[in-house]
């Protein structure tokens, strides 16, 4: 899985259940019966979507914070609780787990589950590293499990609009997709900076288990809470928002791996020590064309969206609406614009159905979760190294890079 050869760890028992061949086939309306690796805010959101949908059963939770197993457990009486996921992967009764732990811990369990016979939602970004998105790749590839990445993103409608009219030939030569998001917080108090309850302290937190082999010398709930500002657990706003957008790009386009990448930008927002910036743009470099991605958090008003920029037309997409086309009068005279009709899907649904007809077309099957990550580490690679890094090079650099 990771730096850590996690398998040493779990003993012959999970090692067998590695080895079993796939779950139950299920029919139509079978119940599928799911496990949350991992219950912080974002998985206790995603389980709530889960539990909206039809004949879902959740059967156990695990997170290394007693918390918030007690909160998962309020809200559903009875169900099995652990610190540690491996003991929830045993569990013969569980189909599918949704993997919404912190962002250094998605390839370990995203593997294990695989490996333990278990379809898997898992949230973005896919790796914590490029090492790590190979090895999840190769995992998938020599599985027969249902895998969906949580960029909800690709199930909109509006992404079903804008490749359509690229595939019609209405945007004539693409050679630049501008994209952004826009946050705001009130001065003082930085983007993802949350409150540390009064119970996180080791009495309540498996943080050995937290770390996964980290270096870092006594507990800190700081750290422990808000992970995302720190490079050892993180990768910023790319590997939070930009892979969403990426990924809606590079599937409305067709495209595969980035050629390069470039970013630059800083802390600027607010110094409360974390190691992420706040304030930055990225390149993307792509055969005849760049994508360029930004992320402000010290002004809102723009919000979030996409425009690709064609010879013959624009396709504009914002805040996860519609899709509009906008021709371009000097290459298509007397074209009308367009807004885009077409319905998204519920994405955790879209799992689920494919769950029941074992399909592996999810709409954000392992190849877009792939792309997407290699594109966000190979940004923030070259943010850390303060210059253009080529795909050559980031697949060459080793895991300690991210450290």
């Amino acid at each position: 899985m990771d730096r850590r050869n996690f398998l040493g760890n779990v003993g012959k028992g999970a090692l067998a259940i590695a080895a079993m061949p796939s779950m139950r086939a299920l029919g139509a309306n079978d119940r599928i019966r799911i496990g949350l690796i991992g219950a912080g805010d974002r998985g206790q959101q995603d389980l709530e979507e889960a539990l909206r949908q039809p004949n879902i059963e959740l059967v156990a939770v695990a997170d290394t914070y007693t918390r918030r197993c007690d909160q998962v457990k309020a809200k559903v009486p009875g169900v099995a609780t652990y610190d540690d996921p491996m003991r929830l992967l045993e569990r013969k009764d569980v189909d599918a787990v949704i993997n919404a732990t912190p962002m250094h811990l998605h390839s370990k369990y995203f593997i294990a589950a695989l490996q333990a016979g278990k379809d898997i939602y898992s949230e973005k970004t896919m790796t914590w590293n490029i090492p790590q998105t190979v090895q999840c790749q190769k995992a998938a590839k020599a599985s027969k499990q249902v895998i969906q990445i949580g960029v909800q993103h690709v199930s909109s409608g509006g992404l079903v609009d804008a490749k359509d009219w690229i595939a019609k030939g209405y945007l004539g030569k693409v050679t630049m997709v501008e994209s952004w998001i826009s946050r705001n917080t009130p001065r003082g108090h930085g983007q993802w900076v949350r409150p540390i309850p009064d119970d996180c302290n080791l009495e309540h937190v498996n943080w050995k288990l937290f770390l996964d082999g980290r270096p870092e010398p006594k507990f800190d709930a700081n750290k422990y809470i808000n992970w995302r500002l720190w490079w050892k657990f993180s990768g910023g706003n790319v590997t939070e928002n930009m892979v969403h957008q990426n990924s809606w790009i590079t599937s409305a386009l067709g495209l595969e791996l980035p050629i390069a990448a470039s970013m630059s930008g800083g802390v600027f927002s607010e110094q409360d020590g974390r190691e992420v910036p706040d304030t930055f743009n990225v390149t993307l470099e792509y055969p005849g064309m760049i994508v360029v991605w930004q992320s402000v958090f010290s002004n809102s008003h723009f919000g979030l969206g996409e425009r690709i920029l064609g010879s013959h037309g624009s396709v504009e997409s914002l805040n996860f609406g519609p899709s509009n086309f906008v021709p371009e009068k000097a290459n298509n005279p007397g074209v009308d614009a367009m807004q885009g009709t077409a319905k998204g899907v519920n994405h955790m649904a879209n799992w689920f159905d494919c769950i029941r007809s074992r399909s592996q077309a999810t709409n954000a099957p392992i190849e877009v979760g792939y792309r997407s990550a290699i594109a966000g580490h190979m940004a923030n690679l070259a943010y850390r190294r303060k210059q253009r890094v080529t795909l050559e090079e980031a697949m060459a650099a080793p895991g300690s890079d991210w450290l």
